[in-house]
């Protein structure tokens, strides 16, 4: 399924520097979701749009994981030339990740 299916996503951006917290709707599912998307499978889906390093952060206390992604936002937003490369379209990438 995709993550979209139990989870939704908040972002931001600063400089080159995005950061993606994905939120379980439902909080009996926070454990599949922290089981299953880890470092690994965020760095292979943003690897793609230059990412450089992923860490993870878990606030179990809201049934979410936050994710500090390096290198995704083409320079930042101000020095990137490309169309939309701001942090708050990244969380649809991140929905899409089949889990």
């Amino acid at each position: 399924m995709k993550l979209r299916t139990i989870a939704h996503s908040r972002t931001g951006d600063k400089g080159n520097l995005s950061t993606i917290s994905v939120i379980a709707y439902r909080r009996e599912d926070y454990p599949y979701l922290a089981e299953r998307l880890t470092e690994e499978v965020v760095m292979a889906r943003f690897a793609p749009l230059g990412a450089t390093s992923v860490k993870r952060y878990e606030v179990e206390s809201l049934g979410a994981l936050n994710f500090v992604i390096q290198g995704t936002l083409g320079g930042g937003v101000t020095r990137s030339l490309a169309l939309d490369r701001h942090g708050k379209s990244l969380s649809g990438l991140m929905l899409e990740i089949e889990i």
